[in-house]
Parts: structure tokens; C-alpha cells; sequence
């Protein structure tokens, strides 16, 4: 099963690179993220306060407001995990009665 990243996916993943101060090159290798999705995600975590460019090291680097949203989405990340696998788990039961429901033959 392949398993696409999310917006809040792509933001977080953003977010833990810059907590190290990091230059674009770096971020985009290590989100794994193409340029012109890079370039459409720092736009927007920049306008949102969630990274600082500095220009001095020429590197990206974590405001406050961003670590407040990585803490949060730590959490949200750790029980929307949980409910996927429940919910999993719940849907394989489920097959398994529908299966004991059919007629005989």
C-alpha cells in the first residue's frame, strides 16, 4: 500500500529540517520534496511565521510559532496513527463477518 504525505505531512517534515538552520538545497533534499513543490511550501510556512529566512547564513530557520506547530502535530501525528490502525483493524473484523454472513454452497 503506498502511503502519501499529507499537507500537514509536507509542512511538519519541512519544519524538523529547519530546526537545524537549513539552506533551501538541504531542506528540499531532506523533505524530499521537488523545487517547485519546495518553492510552493516555504511561500507558505514563511507567510505564516513558521520559518525565518536569515539572510547572513543565507538558511531557513524555525520561529517559535513553528515549534509550537511541530509540538502540536507531534501529538496529532501520534494518535492519527493510533485511529488509522484501529480503524484498520475494525475493517478486517468487519470483512470477516460479511464473509460468515454469505449463503453456503
Amino acid at each position: 500500500m503506498v502511503n502519501y504525505r499529507d499537507r500537514l505531512d509536507i509542512v511538519a517534515d519541512i519544519l524538523n529540517v529547519a530546526s537545524h538552520a537549513a539552506k533551501k538545497t538541504q531542506i528540499m533534499y531532506k523533505a524530499n520534496l521537488s523545487y517547485s513543490v519546495l518553492q510552493k511550501y516555504l511561500s507558505e510556512v514563511s507567510a505564516a511565521s513558521l520559518i525565518d529566512f536569515e539572510s547572513g547564513s543565507q538558511s531557513f530557520v524555525l520561529t517559535p510559532k513553528g515549534q509550537e506547530f511541530l509540538d502540536a502535530y507531534k501529538i496529532y501525528a501520534k494518535s492519527h496513527r493510533y485511529v488509522e490502525k484501529r480503524l484498520t483493524e475494525v475493517s478486517e473484523k468487519k470483512k470477516v463477518l460479511e464473509k460468515l454472513c454469505l449463503p453456503s454452497q
